[in-house]
């Protein structure tokens, strides 16, 4: 694939080509590093790749090299490729430990700067976070070299660095800010490629930009854009604008990639979703639909005894608004019926199984998770799950029932984001692929309910959700204390201490959720290894912040 790119960038005048971080082999490779016989056989394909790109070009490629210990952790490294021959290397000097990354379980750090001299130009050559330095993160780190301004010093003026930069809302702009002030800080042109596509729960955006310098930006390919345009006769000015997108295209650009990626990836075709006639499941098809095609598509509603008609019209309405290949009806209330009879004979001594109690609540639910895995055993097709952050994250979902599937995709998408969403893509309908608005307007405007039991809605059991969201943010994303989330949003303690502990002892479920494609700052996932068995809440919460020791 390399080759043939190059050769292609060739024919239409570029001089060098631009692969991502382990372009080669993918991102994050993950313990595959450790796997005998791997990074071998990644070095003898980029001896390959050198030996085959056009001659007087440069082809600079990202791959995982063998360390000088056998067997032991590896260098993230880019190489330089031209005229048969690998000409420099650059390994990655600096392995960010935060959030989602883990890079020092498998990498050792480069110690040397690198550059290659081409036409005329010096190219400083950098691996990610070398140029990143967490700054389009906002993590707070310690770096004790910097690899740039060590270009710099080298006399390199142009810095080239390549990607595997997981996508997070808004993050685009803020590198966007930080390579315009490098550039003019350092009065060089800084060009960055990161990679496009999904693997598991991260997603990236594949946005290549060029910062002159001047400090002002040009995107080659916007981020979630379809092709990548040659960019020529560098140090010269551009007057490009970088149009923000709204925080609401980001997110559905994003989880569409994350269900296509997914799809695709494991080798399947389609995909089943349980439609409830409510804002979670109306979205999460919308996003499968516009992903693969409402042809690929298959919604399942699983009416019980407390379903609403409105229920199955909006969930109808739905799947001939995103044309799905099926919308199936499937009750749940026989087998409800026959597991609440079953539990009642075998636990009598133990106590009553009440009607509308927690536990009945919870088998309507697996009744439907049984019916979905089924479906997909039967006929395949994976299952997504439609649970959105804030439910996740007040565990307001039920293990092996309505948490079921292979990817959760409203997993890192907090509730009133979700109507975000639903709005936005009822407004921009044709640049999403849609014919005419996909959420029916019911299923935007009713309140929300699981439907487990009578006259049942959300806000019985959970605060609003603009403030239940609130909480999320600050405990989940920002790692606020109990404290200052209290002061500084005013809300009532009682209430957040509830939530808090509520969060805290729903760990045990999301350790087995399905995979969360990650869309802001903190997913929950394996940027957040939380530990399950942890004493829930701040015990020391409500003293005031004064007396706190």
């Amino acid at each position: 694939m390399i080759v043939e790119l190059a050769s292609e960038a060739s024919v239409e005048g570029a001089s060098v080509l631009l692969t991502p971080e382990l372009g080669l082999c993918g991102y994050p490779p993950r313990d595959l590093l450790l796997r005998e016989g791997f990074v071998d056989r990644c070095e003898h394909e980029l001896e390959t790749i050198a030996s085959s790109v056009p001659q007087g070009m440069l082809v600079l490629v990202g791959h995982p090299e063998s360390g000088p210990e056998r067997g032991g952790r590896c260098y993230n490294t880019l190489s330089a490729c031209r005229d048969g021959q690998v000409v420099a290397r650059a390994r990655k000097q600096l392995l960010p430990g935060y959030d989602v990354f883990d890079e020092d379980r498998y990498f050792q750090a480069g110690d040397e700067p690198a550059w290659v001299e081409h036409e005329g130009h010096r190219i400083g050559l950098l691996v990610c976070e070398d140029l990143w330095q967490a700054d389009d993160v906002r993590e707070q780190t310690n770096y004790e070299v910097d690899p740039v301004a060590s270009l710099v010093e080298l006399g390199c003026d142009v810095l080239v660095a390549i990607s595997a930069s997981p996508f997070v809302a808004g993050k685009h702009e803020r590198q966007c800010q930080a390579l315009g002030r490098l550039a003019r800080r350092h009065r060089v042109t800084i060009v960055t490629l990161n990679r496009a596509g999904a693997e598991d729960d991260l997603v990236f955006d594949g946005a290549a930009i060029v910062a002159n310098p001047d400090g002002t930006i040009e995107c080659c390919r916007d981020p979630f854009g379809d092709q990548i345009h040659a960019f020529h006769e560098l140090g010269k000015p551009y007057s490009a604008s970088n149009a923000e997108m709204p925080p609401d295209q980001q997110r559905f650009l994003a989880l569409v990639e994350s269900v296509r990626g997914y799809v695709s990836k494991t080798g399947n075709q389609r995909v089943l979703i349980g439609l409830s006639g409510g804002i979670d499941s109306a979205v999460t098809a919308a996003i499968a639909a516009a992903a693969i095609g409402g042809e690929n598509v298959i919604g399942v509603m699983m009416p019980s005894r407390h379903s609403s008609d409105h229920s199955l019209a909006d969930s109808r309405e739905l799947a001939d608004r995103l044309g799905l290949a099926a919308c199936l009806e499937v009750p749940i209330e026989s087998i409800h019926h026959s597991v609440v009879e079953s539990v009642r004979q075998a636990g009598g001594a133990l106590g009553p199984l009440e009607d509308g109690s927690l536990a009945d609540q919870n088998i309507q639910a697996r009744a439907r998770g049984i019916i979905l895995m089924a479906l997909s055993n039967a006929h395949g097709g994976l299952v997504l799950s439609t649970g959105n952050k804030s439910e996740m994250a007040a565990g307001y979902a039920t293990l092996y029932g309505d948490m079921c599937g292979a990817l959760a995709v409203l997993g890192d998408v907090l509730k009133m984001d979700v109507y975000g969403l639903a709005n936005w893509m009822n407004t921009n309908a044709a640049s999403c692929g849609f014919s005419s608005a996909p959420i029916p307007e019911s299923s935007i405007t009713k309140p929300p309910s699981a439907e487990l039991r009578p006259d049942q809605v959300d806000q019985d059991s959970l605060p609003p959700y603009d403030m239940l969201d609130e909480i999320v943010r600050r405990w989940i994303e920002e790692e606020q204390s109990a404290i200052r989330l209290v002061e500084e949003t005013g809300f009532d303690s009682e209430v957040v201490n509830r939530m808090l502990r509520m969060i805290d002892l729903a760990q045990f479920k999301r350790d087995q959720a399905a995979i969360i494609p990650k869309v802001s700052r903190r997913a929950f996932g394996r940027g957040r290894p939380w530990p399950v068995i942890a004493r829930p809440g701040a015990a020391p919460a409500w003293r005031s912040a004064t007396s706190a020791s």
